[in-house]
């Protein structure tokens, strides 16, 4: 009866939340800490030809700042470039890449940061996490995802420069009811006249943490799919020991 009553008290809860508590809910979800996981790109362009990357990618929390660093390491074209994600609570994110060809770090603009990562169909702006008071929000309803219940809210930037680092002038977003975790977006570049669909369709949990497995970033414009991306994340763990110079220029510039 005790567990009944816990039940209805949490569905009835989640009636009452509004979008902007929910997006809270969201952003304050844990994500994790000291993470390792192996990653797989598949870019398809539209004429139906398919080219993969392997990467690995590393990622800790340091007070007021999340870093991520990726390093590829297939083909050969790609191989020991760097990526470098300061990911910051309250102010615009930093970001570096390194290219081994040129040996030369060059650091991502915020204005640039919309700009296509490693050709794929995610931005530079997509790696980072949102912040969350940067945008307006508005639940425009509720309805199934993937065998899901879901939120649809709908983002929109408060401001012009959000909208030049995101590329995005709104977003419609689903959000599970159970996790709150964003499991499609369909993000809009009126700019480009294109539309940016992402879609998770696994989502697990491992070591009390939902992780996502495989994420699909598809761009269309009137309908016509120009280029897909998918990633897939293999032998993901947290709490490893990770040092502070992954983190670091160095760090991607040195590799593994």
């Amino acid at each position: 009866m005790r567990y009944l009553m816990l039940l209805f008290c949490a569905v009835v809860s989640s009636f009452a939340l509004d979008a902007q508590e929910i997006m809270r809910q969201v952003d304050e979800r844990d994500k994790g800490n000291r993470m390792r996981a192996n990653m797989q790109m598949i870019l398809v362009d539209g004429a139906n030809r398919t080219r993969e990357r392997k990467m690995v990618q590393f990622k800790r929390d340091f007070a007021a700042i999340t870093k991520k660093a990726i390093i590829f390491l297939e083909p050969s074209d790609v191989k020991n470039t760097g990526f470098l994600i300061f990911d910051h609570k309250s102010e615009d994110d930093e970001q570096w890449l390194y290219l081994p060809n040129l040996q030369k770090t060059k650091r991502i603009a915020s204005s640039d940061q919309s700009g296509s990562f490693m050709g794929s169909d995610f931005s530079y702006n997509d790696l980072n996490d949102r912040n969350i008071d940067d945008y307006n929000y508005k639940l425009v309803g509720d309805r199934e995802v993937n065998g899901f219940a879901v939120w649809l809210i709908e983002a929109t930037p408060k401001n012009e420069r959000v909208r030049e680092n995101s590329g995005y002038t709104r977003s419609l977003l689903a959000v599970r009811k159970d996790n709150f975790f964003v499991i499609r977006a369909i993000n809009y570049e009126t700019k480009k006249n294109r539309v940016k669909f992402l879609d998770i369709p696994t989502v697990e949990r491992i070591d009390s943490i939902w992780q996502p497995l495989e994420m699909q970033m598809t761009t269309k414009q009137d309908n016509t799919v120009l280029h897909s991306t998918t990633i897939r994340f293999q032998n993901v763990r947290f709490g490893q020991e990770l040092d502070d110079e992954q983190f670091s220029i160095r760090g991607i510039e040195r590799g593994l």
